[in-house]
């Protein structure tokens, strides 16, 4: 077992990991651990502005806003700085209010606007905040389906982690913008035991009871057990339908009675037992399951280590997440890694990029 030294203090640098054996032991008992796991609250209930870094602003004038805004983007040069202080820190939707009245006061689009003025990944973080929550995760999912290859990341992440209220929004922004199913085009893009979990989670028909039956999350961990390490091969349909179709207090429980008849985690079960885009996406199922905030501090993580920063993900999570759990998310990612997300976003990202996520980030931990 990893010990910890008694002397081990938090690090002071950013960026890297100052003790990747103790990012992996605390990562291991994160999600080995389901103690509290029945009793624990869950993200996918949480009330927009409950644990979120972004909260309306008190006093707000949407008239005095937009006016700001046109003046930091007329004649020569544009100020970046103005145009976080006031995106980065209005809920979304204060935002389309101050979208509608910059529209009144001057004939003109904001979205446009903040496109001609700004570039890269700034534009791209600014177009993330000026849209609408459901509009912004269908227009992730287009993208993620869009031209030569699917990104199946992308689609893992979305699904695995959004509510049955929040798939059905983002459904209804495709059907209005596509005048198509979006269920019917994944399906076009996906295929085998993949496509089949995929498909059942963005129907956003999950179970939705606030209990579990204990006797019934029995049968399910018996039955899941019988469908993976007990045989020879895997029986992935039985995986899908219970861990896409049983609400989350049920699977909940479902995890606790596994690891009593297995003397394992149902999440290194399934590790040990599938691959590729199934298995990934199963284990964010769980693993969003357990703890959302967890499962987004990881994949913040993961955005920004190595040789390069992943800011399409950065941006995503950043800006879908900072009105719902960001804190609780900060807070993970400290205990996780040793060291804040703020510090790790000055590390790795910089300009006005960088200065509008540690806006939306709300401080230091």
């Amino acid at each position: 077992m990893y010990v910890m030294s008694l002397n081990a203090s938090p690090s002071k640098k950013t960026g890297k990991d100052p003790d990747p054996e103790y990012s992996a032991f605390i990562m291991g008992s994160l999600w080995d651990d389901l103690e509290s796991l029945v009793e624990a609250p869950s993200s996918f209930t949480a009330k927009a502005g409950e644990r979120g870094t972004v909260k309306p602003k008190a006093a707000f004038n949407a008239d005095e806003d937009a006016k700001a805004l046109r003046k930091a983007m007329k004649g020569l040069g544009t100020d970046e700085k103005m145009l976080t202080d006031i995106l980065a820190h209005r809920s979304s939707a204060q935002r389309q209010l101050i979208s509608a009245a910059y529209q009144k006061a001057t004939s003109r689009m904001l979205l446009k606007d903040l496109k001609e003025e700004t570039s890269g990944d700034f534009r791209e973080l600014l177009v993330a905040l000026l849209t609408p929550p459901a509009e912004y995760d269908c227009h992730e999912v287009m993208r993620a389906i869009k031209g030569v290859g699917t990104e199946g990341d992308v689609l893992v992440e979305i699904f695995s982690s959004r509510s049955n209220q929040e798939i059905k929004a983002l459904t209804e922004v495709f059907l209005k913008e596509t005048q198509k199913q979006l269920t019917t085009e994944l399906e076009k893009e996906v295929s085998g035991d993949f496509s089949k979990a995929l498909l059942l989670l963005a129907q956003g028909n999950r179970e939705q009871g606030t209990t579990a039956n204990v006797e019934e999350a029995r049968e399910d961990a018996k039955t899941l057990y019988s469908a993976g390490e007990k045989k020879w091969g895997t029986d992935e349909a039985k995986f899908i339908d219970i861990l896409c179709r049983k609400s989350i207090p049920q699977i909940r429980q479902t995890l606790v009675e596994y690891k009593n008849i297995s003397g394992k985690t149902l999440q290194q079960s399934i590790e040990a037992e599938m691959s590729g885009k199934l298995r990934e996406l199963l284990v964010a199922v769980v693993k969003c399951v357990k703890s959302q905030p967890a499962y987004f501090a990881e994949c913040l993580h993961d955005s920004m280590k190595g040789g390069g920063t992943h800011e399409s993900t950065l941006t995503r999570i950043m800006v879908s997440r900072s009105e719902i759990d960001l804190l609780d998310i900060r807070a993970e990612f400290k205990k996780l890694y040793n060291h804040s997300l703020q510090s790790a976003l000055q590390s790795e990202v910089s300009g006005d990029y960088g200065d509008c996520l540690k806006a939306i980030c709300g401080g230091d931990d």
